[in-house]
C-alpha cells in the first residue's frame, strides 16, 4: 500500500509516494516529470536508490544488503553522523544511519530551487539512549530532493540545541555508493595533486600524483581540502558522474577489494568489481557549533553521457565548467 503526499510546506505541485520497503520498512518514492526517481528509507535516512529517465540505477545496492535494524544498510548514500569512521568513541560512521527518522512537515525554510518539485524533508533528533552515548542535543535536518535534469541533491541542516549553554563537535559524510560497470575501468579527477590520508597506511598523510586515480586494489583515503566538484569516468558505461558539494571539503574514496570484500557478511565477494564510493565529508577539521548555531552540507550529483575514449568528453572542462 503506498499514499501520495504533498508536504503542507511545500508548493502544491511537490509530493511524494510514502510506501512499505524490505521487511516492512518505511520508505519514500521521489519521481520526477523525466521519469528519474529515487528512494529513501526513513530508517537511517537513507538514499537507497537514484535512476534516471531510462530507469537505470546510478547507485549501487548490495544483493546481500541486510534491511534489519539496528543493521546499516549496505549501499545507496549512509549517513555518518556525528562520527566518521572510528574517530571517536561511537561505533564505526555514528550512529544516524541506524535511527529511525521522522517526516519533517514543517521545516523551516531555506533557499531552494523552485523547480524541484520532488523532494522531501526528514529529521533526526537524539533518543535518551543516543545521549547517553553522545550527550548532546540537535536536531538534523535532511532535504532530498529530484532537480528537473534528473539530477539528486541531499541537504544536511544540523542545529545545536543544547539548552547547557556547550558547543558540540562532529565529523561527517555522505558515504555514496556510486555503481559502475567495472572499477578497473573507471578514473576518478578532480584530485589530482591534493593531499590525503591513508587509512591503510594508519592515517599517514600523502600526496597524490598528478594523473587521474584509477584502482587495481584496496583504497581506503581521505583527500583534504578538495575541489568543490569530482568526476567520476566510467568508460565502459559512457557515463561520467559529477559530484557538486558545498561545506564539506574533504572526499573519501573507497572501494575494499576482494578480500576485505569476502569479509564483509553484508557485501558479495565480487561486488567491489562494480561500485566505488566517493564520499563528500568533513573530517580532517572537525564541525564545531555553539548552542543556537546551524551547519549546512550540500552534495548534487548528476550524470554526463560521455566517452572519454573519443574525446567527447574532456573531464577537465566538467570540472572546471559551470
Amino acid at each position: 500500500m503506498s499514499t501520495e503526499k504533498t508536504p503542507s510546506s511545500a508548493s502544491s505541485s511537490s509530493s511524494y509516494v510514502f510506501c512499505k520497503g524490505f521487511n516492512g520498512l518505511d520508505k519514500v518514492l521521489l519521481r520526477d516529470a523525466r521519469g528519474s526517481s529515487a528512494e529513501v528509507y526513513l530508517y537511517g535516512g537513507h538514499v537507497t536508490s537514484w535512476k534516471n529517465e531510462h530507469a537505470e540505477e546510478l547507485l549501487f545496492l548490495s544483493s546481500k544488503a541486510i534491511f534489519k535494524p539496528p543493521k546499516a544498510i549496505r549501499g545507496g548514500i549512509p549517513i555518518c553522523f556525528p562520527q566518521f569512521g572510528s574517530l571517536g568513541t561511537l561505533d564505526q560512521h555514528g550512529f544516524a544511519r541506524n535511527r529511525f527518522w521522522t517526516i519533517d512537515d514543517c521545516p523551516p525554510p531555506f533557499p531552494t530551487n523552485t523547480l524541484n518539485k520532488a523532494f522531501v524533508d526528514l529529521i533526526l533528533k537524539p533518543t535518551e539512549d543516543d545521549i547517553k552515548i553522545w550527550p548532546h542535543s540537535f536536531e538534523f535536518r535532511l532535504r532530498v530532493a529530484l532537480g528537473p535534469g534528473g539530477d539528486l541533491m541531499l541537504t544536511s541542516r544540523i542545529r545545536n540545541t543544547n539548552i547547557d549553554g556547550k558547543p558540540f563537535s562532529f565529523t561527517f559524510a555522505y558515504h555514496t555508493y556510486f555503481s559502475v560497470s567495472d572499477i578497473s575501468e573507471v578514473r576518478v579527477e578532480g584530485l589530482e595533486t591534493m593531499d590525503y590520508l591513508d587509512n591503510l597506511q594508519k592515517k599517514e598523510r600523502f600526496t597524490e600524483q598528478g594523473d587521474a586515480l584509477t584502482f587495481e586494489s584496496e583504497v581506503d583515503k581521505v583527500y583534504l581540502s578538495t575541489p568543490t566538484k569530482i568526476a567520476i569516468l566510467d568508460h565502459e558505461k559512457k557515463r561520467t558522474f559529477v559530484l557538486r558539494k558545498d561545506g564539506l571539503p574533504d572526499a573519501v574514496v573507497w572501494n575494499p577489494w576482494d578480500k576485505k570484500a569476502k569479509a564483509m557478511s553484508d557485501f558479495g565477494d565480487d561486488e567491489y568489481k562494480h561500485m566505488l564510493c566517493v564520499e563528500a565529508a568533513a573530517i580532517e577539521k572537525p564541525i564545531t557549533l555553539k548552542p543556537g548555531e546551524e551547519w549546512k552540507g550540500r552534495l548534487e550529483l548528476s550524470t554526463v553521457p560521455s566517452s572519454y575514449c573519443s574525446g567527447q568528453l574532456d573531464p577537465r572542462r566538467v570540472l572546471q565548467g559551470s
